[in-house]
Formats: C-alpha cells, sequence, structure tokens
C-alpha cells in the first residue's frame, strides 16, 4: 500500500542543523520527527558506549527493526548524521545539509564536544562524508544538498522543503502518483557545489 505522507531524511554531519529543521518542518508540514540518537537510546538499539566518542555504537539491524511498522505507514522526518543504512523503498528525499568549517567549528565548541571529537566531524564535513554517502545509498534525483550557514539558510530550506511536499502530496494524491519522483526535487533547485573550507 502506498505512503499517503513521504518520508524524508534530514543528514548532515553533527552540528549543520538537521534538528532545527526538522524541528521547523514537523510544525508546518505535520511529520513527526524521528530523532535516530533518541531511538537508539530509548529502544537500545546500541551495543555499547564508546568512552572516547562519548557515543552509543549503534546496532543498525536492532534499529531498522524498531522503526520499520512506523516509518513504512511514512510521514517522518528522520534525523541522523548517518542515512545509508535505511532502505531506498522507505524514503522519497534525502536532505543533506552543509555548512562550512568555521560556522561548524563554533557549533560543535558550543557543544562541549571533545577536540577529537570536533576534529572528526571537521573532517568528515569538509571530506563531504554526508554527501557522498547519500549518493551512494540513493537514487541522485531524490537526493538534496542545501547550505545551513545562516538563520537565511534555514528558513530558506525549510520553505524549499514545504514546498517540495506541496508537489509531493498533488502527485500522490491521484492513481497517476507513480510519476518519477525525480521531477520533485527539481522544485528544490540544483545542489549546491559550495565546499566547506578547510
Amino acid at each position: 500500500m502506498p505512503r499517503k505522507k513521504p518520508n524524508i531524511i534530514v543528514t548532515g554531519t553533527p552540528g549543520v542543523g538537521k534538528t532545527t529543521l526538522c524541528e521547523s518542518l514537523t510544525l508546518s508540514t505535520n511529520l513527526k520527527h524521528l530523532a535516530i540518537n533518541g531511538v537508539v537510546k530509548e529502544r537500545n538499539c546500541h551495543h555499547e558506549w564508546d568512552e572516547q566518542l562519548k557515543s552509543w555504537i549503534v546496532d543498525e539491524d536492532k534499529l531498522l527493526d524498531a522503526i520499520e511498522d512506523e516509518v513504512k505507514q511514512g510521514g517522518y522526518l528522520i534525523d541522523w548524521h548517518a542515512c545509508d543504512p535505511f532502505p531506498e523503498s522507505w524514503i522519497d528525499l534525502v536532505v543533506v545539509l552543509r555548512s562550512d568549517s568555521a560556522t561548524l567549528y563554533d557549533r560543535l565548541k558550543s557543544r562541549n564536544y571533545s577536540e577529537r571529537k570536533l576534529q572528526e566531524n571537521l573532517d568528515a564535513e569538509i571530506m563531504e562524508v554526508s554527501i557522498n554517502e547519500a549518493r551512494d545509498a540513493f537514487d541522485a534525483e531524490i537526493v538534496i544538498e542545501l547550505l545551513s550557514n545562516t538563520t537565511g539558510d534555514m528558513e530558506g530550506n525549510a520553505s524549499r522543503v514545504e514546498l517540495w511536499m506541496q508537489q509531493w502530496k498533488q502527485q500522490h494524491g491521484s492513481e497517476a502518483a507513480q510519476e518519477d519522483r525525480g521531477s520533485q526535487a527539481q522544485i528544490l533547485g540544483e545542489p549546491s557545489t559550495r565546499r566547506a573550507s578547510p
């Protein structure tokens, strides 16, 4: 049975604004915010605690089993730094948020990240780990890269996803809804080719 509401992954390096975007979209779209870090803790979808990184080692199989019934129904904003564990059949759009190094550094520093964790996340952003992972795991037509440095960027990103949602609803409200999903991604414009500066 087709979903009545889309599932959207909002991904990117920690600190790029995933949760901020999801919280904004939850209010404007009535999609549910599924913060994967919370799910991992609440539903025990982890192996052990990594003391050096101060984070849980996620059991991806257990995680997918824990959320499968909910997510398959549609209507979720999936908020996590990784997107490749999720089956492509569950997902309608992948939004990869990016930030420049100076902005990201300030955001991570304000979270009191250890120097090691801070540097690993900066390196991941510079090496474009999130966008490459998304492009490897999903059809390029549903992967969108958006800059998230300023409040204006964040507001614009929310508006673009809201517009995409409107078109998704129009296309999926009829039997002709099996059209190519790429036309929906076109609404969001061409992906940014700006790279994070070292």
